[in-house]
């Protein structure tokens, strides 16, 4: 089937884009403006990013399904899609372990002050000091204190696993309690945790669910880190938030703008010692990526049979 890559820079230069056969046009990017005429006569189109919907998918009549090259399916008109007859599949748990990697990793880089550590040896301020160690600013152990998870899906639940290893207490949100964890509401998750986390899908369920009002509830001195959707969280409210010292720290690795434009407000948070600013990469360990392709060519193939695979439409 002709299939048309549309955005196959976001999955990387160091990934092999041949596995999708001969028949396959690729492009690095595609502007919103050239959409419609690079897809108009695909069959299979795989898309990261790219918005796909009524204003650009009119003319692609021979569409039969489009591959979301992630969980989240946010970025695709699934309603359009259904009602034209035109399939969507998603790739489900490829990710797991290189999200939460990178939430591991940006919370306890803020617990320990790595950068604020980093920064003082490398400037040579070490060395002039004439003193062995330096231990400020302070740090302080995570066990024995609370993580809250937001979303218990897969990554969360391995985001979970790790803290609780680390002697951690775990709090979790979730729709329906269960899974072993102790599930409490969201505003208390904001009161009582020491990091929180956030895992949710983009839905109109969760827009803005960490609000300002949640924000508020957090501890002086608690860290949150964001790696699910730039959207679930009040982007004002959370740099106000690290401004005001209200809070500890933050971690986001995504924007309800990606890349965000000189007009966002984490521009006023960026250079901050307590914050940590990554460009959408959790999702993107190379065998993270390897998996997610490899799963793209087995929905390419089930529908090719007439099977349902990881079917959203």
């Amino acid at each position: 089937m002709k299939t048309v890559i549309l955005d196959g820079k976001t999955l990387g230069d160091d990934i092999n884009l041949d596995i999708f056969g001969d028949d396959t046009e690729i492009y690095g990017t595609t502007e919103p403006e050239l959409v419609a005429e690079r897809i108009k006569d695909a069959e299979v189109v795989i898309i990261n990013k790219i918005k796909l919907g009524a204003h650009n998918l009119g003319d692609a009549k021979n569409l039969k399904l489009i591959c979301v090259a992630a969980t989240g399916y946010d970025n695709v008109d699934t309603a359009y899609c259904k009602e034209k007859g035109i399939a969507v599949c998603n790739v489900v748990g490829y990710s797991t372990q290189s999200v939460a990697q990178l939430t591991i990793s940006m919370a306890l880089s803020l617990v320990m002050h790595q950068k604020e550590y980093n920064d003082f040896v490398k400037s040579g301020a070490y060395t002039k000091s004439g003193v062995a160690n330096r231990l400020s600013p302070t740090y302080y152990e995570v066990a024995g204190k609370t993580w809250g998870v937001v979303g218990l899906g897969n990554i969360g639940k391995q985001v979970a696993k790790v803290a609780e290893a680390m002697g951690m207490n775990v709090l979790a949100f979730k729709r329906t309690p269960g899974d072993g964890y102790n599930t409490v509401s969201l505003s208390e998750l904001m009161e009582k945790s020491d990091i929180i986390s956030v895992h949710l899908p983009a839905s109109p369920e969760t827009c803005g669910i960490i609000s300002r009002e949640m924000i508020s509830k957090m501890k002086k001195n608690a860290i949150l880190v964001n790696v699910a959707r730039g959207s679930v969280t009040d982007e004002e409210a959370l740099c106000d938030a690290v401004l005001d010292g209200k809070i500890g720290g933050v971690g986001v690795d995504v924007y309800t703008k990606e890349p965000f434009g000189e007009d966002h407000p984490m521009n006023k948070i960026k250079d901050l010692d307590n914050v940590i600013l990554t460009p959408h990469i959790a999702w993107g360990a190379y065998e993270s990526r390897v998996r997610c392709l490899d799963e793209i060519r087995k929905n390419i193939e089930s529908f090719s049979q007439g099977e349902k695979r990881n079917r959203i439409v």
